[in-house]
């Protein structure tokens, strides 16, 4: 079953994402900050980090929301990242942060589809999604999609929300991602979907084993999972098979 942000309504689960971001990408980075405690930063910076022995002069940073897996990756010193995002609210706001920090002509963002990528082949050094693939309508059409545009050897990093399966953190998370997590994200984002959907949709996310079968499904090798604050979320890498 598809797990979509408005259960009440008929389009799919693509439309439904961009209209909630949308909806939340004034508060976006607020919520993220409170909701993760900061942590998220510093998830970003060990991601980035996986990426340095590839020394990627072109990168994609795909479902890049407000652009700050694409300001982190600047660390790197590539020549250009690109960021794609299905939600025009969203590069809104990534775009007035380029500007602030005048960034914009390190890193560019452009409207596009995950799964549909308007790139040519064996384009770019480097992909990476940060937060974004669980939302992906199609998994393997969107990870297959991002295969094509790397060049042969060029590497993917994935930094995505997984589950705790130890005690108490296990059980602590559940109550947290149930009870705590909806009601903060409602009260500030003024969206009363948006965040019952994240918990939901990590439920549903394929993590670890199972995701990096969904990876060499899509023509990458070499893949591995770290599993970063006791589960909570997960870095995976792969590159893209030569030959």
């Amino acid at each position: 079953m598809t797990v979509v942000p408005y259960k009440d309504r008929e389009e799919g689960k693509k439309e439904q994402i961009a209209d909630m971001f949308d909806s939340i990408s004034p508060r976006y980075d607020l919520l993220n900050r409170l909701l993760s405690g900061g942590i998220d930063i510093y998830w970003r910076k060990k991601a980035i980090r996986k990426l340095a022995p590839a020394k990627p002069q072109l990168i994609l940073d795909i479902a890049t929301g407000t652009a700050d897996l694409a300001i982190e990756a600047l660390s790197l010193h590539p020549q250009k990242i690109i960021g794609v995002d299905i939600s025009e609210g969203m590069l809104a706001f990534g775009r007035k942060k380029l500007e602030k920090m005048g960034l914009q002509n390190k890193i560019e963002l452009r409207k596009g589809d995950s799964e549909a990528l308007l790139f040519d082949d064996n384009t770019f050094d480097a992909a990476m999604v940060s937060f974004g693939v669980r939302n992906f309508e199609n998994l393997d059409k969107g990870l297959a999609d991002i295969c094509r545009v790397l060049k042969p050897g060029g590497m993917l990093m994935v930094l995505e929300f997984s589950q705790p399966t130890a005690f108490p953190i296990k059980q602590l998370y559940a109550f947290y991602s149930k009870h705590i997590l909806p009601r903060i994200g409602k009260v500030i984002s003024k969206d009363s979907s948006a965040y019952d959907y994240l918990p939901e949709s990590v439920k549903a996310f394929p993590y670890g084993e199972m995701f990096l079968q969904h990876m060499r499904r899509a023509g990458f090798s070499e893949t591995h999972c770290e599993p970063l604050t006791f589960g909570i979320c997960s870095i995976y890498t792969g590159k893209k098979s030569e030959g």
